[in-house]
């Protein structure tokens, strides 16, 4: 797989990644990644830049239940406990009342265009 520019380096952001979330993005990437033209080792190319990039922070369960789904609630639960300003998903729907915890939601679309790699 050919390293690819990270616009992210250009900005000030840190992406924070808790382990269970890189095992779910694993599983989820191996299940499609010939659907996505991607072979096993441009999945652990990805899964291995991520890990080497993100800050790690653990998660402590403090505000559960929120969500529907656990592991909707393990991202919110990250996103606060790590002070972060948004979570990029392209399931707005799935976090209804985030905003109460001042973090934004965004599509991966959406944060390109605020830090100006798309129109």
């Amino acid at each position: 797989m050919k390293a690819a520019r990270c616009p992210l380096k250009r900005v000030h952001s840190k992406i924070y990644l808790p382990v269970p979330l890189v095992l779910e993005y694993e599983e989820v990437l191996q299940e499609k990644r010939r659907d996505l033209g991607l072979t096993k080792a441009d999945v652990d190319d990805v899964l291995d830049y991520l890990c080497r990039v993100a800050g790690l922070h653990e998660i402590h369960f403090l505000l559960r239940p929120r969500l529907k789904d656990p592991d909707d609630e393990m991202v919110l639960e990250l996103a606060v406990g790590a002070s972060c300003d948004c979570i990029v998903t392209y399931n707005k729907k799935d976090f209804p009342g985030v905003e109460k915890f001042d973090v934004e939601l965004v599509t991966a679309k959406e944060l390109l265009q605020k830090i100006g790699e798309l129109p």
